[in-house]
């Protein structure tokens, strides 16, 4: 077997040979939040089978939001479907790993410069997501891998919600953070009373998030939050997809599937499930910021937290009317940190130039954004709390004695429900707002990213 560099655990380079009936000739770490592994097998007539490796190293059950397991199963049932995936070559459950062909063509579509294909493609992919929410969920037989089974229009709409708080209820014990108290307050006020059928949805769907080739989707990836839901839970998942990875815009797509589907479109639908896509992603996202392993890629989600939060804070507003004007931030830049300079300068010059591997690259531009981020936090921190602690004392009608006490007695208070819509979700932006700021050396990863118009 070629001499191949890689941690994978112990018996799995070679249960990926026995599946592909070959030698493995190339294995690369892919650059991804989730950890998969590039796969070239060399079978014994010199044909090579492309694949992607995806593991977990920590086996999640099926009574998780993702789950490995659950993926593979749903991307099986769907070969069988006119929903196009990839091909499962293989599950071993006992190393909690699945090996999926590596399907042709590309993800990047937010990265295409001809928008006359970008558009075409986004009008395919919204038609295979037409397909799939009106499939008969008898036939997929899925029901044994899935949490839950919704029955009625709250459920639907509050599940994955609850599954999420009860995935991390160790970890949400001991932190509280005033912005997914009241997100999911605010999501359980608001939930809608009806829905027109149940459907399997890919529950994180929408650009980078499928392959396409020329003009249309070549397969549907990353369907480890599939679930039973209401369908038009996807379309609000479809917009903050398009949030992160702007492919041209929303315009007229929502329309189309009312047309391609025969599910009706509601506005406030895609806006509410903007908010609850980001909620179920916001918790883990906290999570991972501070209790993260080494392992993770701690500067990408620094800008998954900070973003997402501006985001959500930004979606919850719109949805209830309510305009946000950005508050200013501080003018003085603090004292220079030689020792910070330096050391992003050495990366930046004399380590990264000189790294050929695209994981060991991304990895160095990650301890760059880590320095400077400490950097600001050094610089603007202080200031910045001042700030919070006078918006909080306004906001709570005493000023807190600090900022970790404002917050607490902030979350408090909305668990209390004594405190005005407008003006918790007005502070709430605010500081998310400041907190983007703070941390744009992070957010600089996912520049300038807006809510694309929404249809009426």
């Amino acid at each position: 077997m070629t001499d191949l560099q890689h941690d994978l655990p112990d018996g799995m380079v070679e249960w990926i040979a026995g599946v592909g009936g070959g030698e493995i000739t190339r294995l690369e770490r892919h650059v991804a939040r989730r950890e998969a592994w590039v796969v070239d097998i060399t079978r014994p007539d010199g044909s090579v089978l492309p694949c992607f490796l995806r593991l977990e190293r920590e086996p999640v059950g099926l009574d998780s939001a993702t789950s490995l397991l659950k993926e593979t199963k749903i991307i099986e049932a769907l070969w069988a479907t006119s929903v196009p995936v990839p091909l499962v070559h293989g599950r071993n459950d006992a190393l909690s790993c699945t090996l999926f062909e590596r399907v042709r063509g590309r993800s990047d579509i937010d990265k295409l410069t001809d928008k006359r294909q970008q558009r075409a493609v986004m009008e395919d992919f919204i038609r295979v997501m037409a397909r799939m929410h009106t499939l008969d969920l008898d036939e997929l037989g899925l029901a044994p891998y899935l949490a839950h089974v919704p029955t009625t229009a709250r459920e639907a709409a509050l599940n994955e919600v609850d599954l999420a708080l009860k995935q991390w209820e160790e970890f949400l014990a001991s932190y509280t953070d005033p912005l997914i108290t009241y997100a999911v307050d605010w999501l359980r006020r608001n939930a809608p009373t009806t829905v027109e059928r149940i459907s399997l949805v890919q529950g994180d769907t929408g650009p980078v998030n499928f392959m396409f080739d020329g003009d249309e989707v070549s397969a549907v990836i990353d369907l480890e939050w599939g679930h039973y839901a209401d369908p038009l839970e996807d379309l609000g998942n479809f917009c903050v997809r398009e949030f992160w990875n702007p492919s041209g815009g929303l315009d007229g797509l929502f329309h189309l599937y009312e047309q391609e589907s025969g599910i009706s479109y509601s506005k406030f639908a895609a806006q509410y499930y903007r908010v609850q896509q980001n909620v179920r992603g916001m918790i883990p996202i906290h999570a991972v910021t501070v209790h993260a392993h080494p392992r993770e890629s701690v500067a990408w989600f620094l800008c998954y937290r900070y973003v997402g939060d501006r985001a959500t804070c930004e979606s919850i507003a719109e949805a209830a009317g309510i305009t946000v004007a950005r508050p200013e931030m501080p003018s003085n830049a603090g004292q220079k940190d030689i020792l910070a300079d330096a050391a992003v300068y050495t990366v930046e010059h004399d380590v990264e130039p000189h790294l050929t591997n695209l994981f060991a690259k991304s990895r160095a531009n990650d301890v760059m954004v880590l320095v400077q981020v400490m950097d600001r936090k050094r610089r603007f921190g202080a200031t910045l709390a001042e700030i919070e602690c006078d918006e909080l004392g306004e906001l709570l009608g005493v000023r807190p004695a600090d900022q970790a006490t404002g917050f607490a007695e902030l979350d408090a208070a909305i668990r209390a429900s004594s405190l005005d819509d407008a003006a918790v979700i007005t502070y709430l932006t605010r500081r998310a707002y400041r907190d983007e700021w703070l941390y744009a050396p992070a957010v600089a990863l996912y520049p300038e990213r807006v809510w694309s118009k929404l249809d009426e």
